[in-house]
């Protein structure tokens, strides 16, 4: 049977404010975007080639003490980005999490997490901003909606063979190696973002 994924049309955020790169302004995005009447579902295949319609993406990046989460990604999911560094986790919202709405998106947002590793305590989550990056195809099909989590320990164990030599690192340290990560994760290395937000 086909996935079918959570879609936005594109439509909604030409209205709300089209950019490009990283958005912090969370609240005016997302009041608009996930408003009932403009979310649906989608068959995956049809998704990923249509640039009308934006698939909502967690991406959730952890951080412990000031370090940052990141993997290569191996085989498995979004073929475009293999072998891309990433300190993104997640993936689609798909219509198993429920009826098209901001609560699937949040019952999304755990599964997909659970999927992909076992975590330790949380401290904190925040929703940090949107990502948009027209200038890639993959980008063009996307739209990721960023959360921070903070953990109480570096405890972080991967259930998927596609994340490969996951750990901790300095931002500095990740930044000085930005060029070998995908576009999304660039974007949150080359600004302030994951510095503070207390």
């Amino acid at each position: 049977m086909t996935e079918r994924v959570l879609v936005v049309p594109t439509q909604a955020l030409r209205d709300a404010g089209l950019f490009q790169g990283f958005s912090d302004r969370v609240e005016h995005y997302l009041a608009h975007l996930l408003q009932p009447h403009w979310l649906r579902y989608l068959p995956r295949p049809d998704a990923e080639t249509d640039p009308e319609f934006k698939q909502l993406i967690p991406y959730v990046v952890l951080r412990y003490q000031g370090q940052v989460f990141h993997y290569q990604r191996g085989g498995g999911g979004e073929a475009r980005l293999h072998a891309k560094r990433s300190i993104g986790l997640g993936g689609h919202i798909c219509s198993d999490d429920g009826q098209a709405d901001a609560d699937a998106y949040r019952v999304g947002l755990w599964r997909e997490l659970r999927e992909e590793v076992d975590l330790g305590e949380l401290l904190r989550e925040q929703c940090l901003g949107l990502i948009n990056d027209d200038a890639t195809p993959v980008g063009q099909v996307h739209l990721g909606i960023v959360h921070l989590l903070d953990l109480a320990s570096p405890t972080v164990r991967s259930r998927e063979a596609a994340l490969l030599g996951g750990g901790f690192a300095p931002l500095e340290r990740l930044r000085a190696e930005v060029d070998a990560f995908e576009s999304w994760s660039r974007f949150l290395l080359d600004g302030p973002w994951l510095t503070s937000h207390d």
